[in-house]
């Protein structure tokens, strides 16, 4: 659920939008009207996601009008309510087709070219030793399989990554001398869970190890002086063009 704070701030800033275009005598649509007041607190208001999914990729594109009206209207299984008691017939015509305006957007703004950024995520860019797209690449990383960021969004994530202290490489030391190495996945009192670069999910008791971690984060930080501008955009077309659900991340075992 979205906080109320949010909320208010979403429909403020909304309001504010409508009440400028309309003393330019600029009415929006009729679809962008009911899209900002009954979708996008879950999907964003450009429709890239947020509590709920991105609808903006190819594998939503792909669905008909009507198919897409049937989900405004009935809803869906992932968690999403049906507005049939809420909107009209002519309500879900008109929001389908300003959701189909958001995703021609959407596209506009993604450069590059996927197929290069493809070569580079599973060559010289060395992403896939970490993360993992339709069942190809690393564990320690999130698999991008399918992720709601808008291409701005992978940008900064790419070159500018989040300093997070549970996203450093964990070396734990048992007593009979075998070690263990990756990112912490849960931690307690007792014990530590580590996900190895194989996939595996390993639970270690601290009575019986030591833990050393190191000072930095573990995804890079230089892909913004690493790689050039072009590849930079190739990259990120690439990532942005994922969007089947992610796959299983391994097994686990106790030590």
């Amino acid at each position: 659920m979205l906080k109320p704070i949010a909320i208010a701030l979403l429909i403020l800033g909304g309001s504010a939008l409508l009440a400028a275009q309309s003393q330019n005598n600029n009415p929006p649509a009729p679809g962008r009207t009911v899209y900002e007041s009954h979708c996008a607190a879950c999907h964003g208001l450009d429709a890239d996601g947020g509590e709920a999914p991105n609808i903006t990729t190819p594998e939503v594109q792909a669905q008909s009008d009507a198919q897409l009206a049937t989900v405004v209207h009935d809803g869906h299984t992932g968690g999403m309510p049906g507005f049939a008691g809420v909107l009209s017939d002519s309500d879900i015509t008109a929001v389908v087709k300003y959701l189909r305006d958001l995703q021609h957007r959407s596209e506009s703004t993604v450069q590059g070219n996927a197929a290069n950024g493809k070569v580079l995520f599973f060559g010289s860019a060395g992403c896939s030793q970490c993360h993992m797209i339709k069942g190809e690449g690393g564990f320690l990383g999130a698999d991008l399989s399918s992720i709601p960021l808008s291409a701005d969004d992978i940008h900064t994530a790419i070159v500018a990554p989040p300093d997070s202290p549970t996203d450093v490489l964990t070396t734990v030391t048992m007593k009979n001398g075998r070690k263990y190495s990756g990112l912490v996945r849960n931690e307690d009192n007792f014990s530590i869970q580590l996900i190895e670069k194989s996939g595996a999910f390993i639970t270690i008791d601290k009575a019986n190890a030591k833990i050393e971690r190191a000072t930095t984060p573990f995804m890079p930080a230089d892909y913004g002086t690493r790689l050039t501008s072009s590849d930079l955009q190739d990259l990120v077309a690439y990532v942005a063009s994922q969007t089947h659900p992610a796959s299983g991340r391994g097994r686990g075992r106790r030590q």
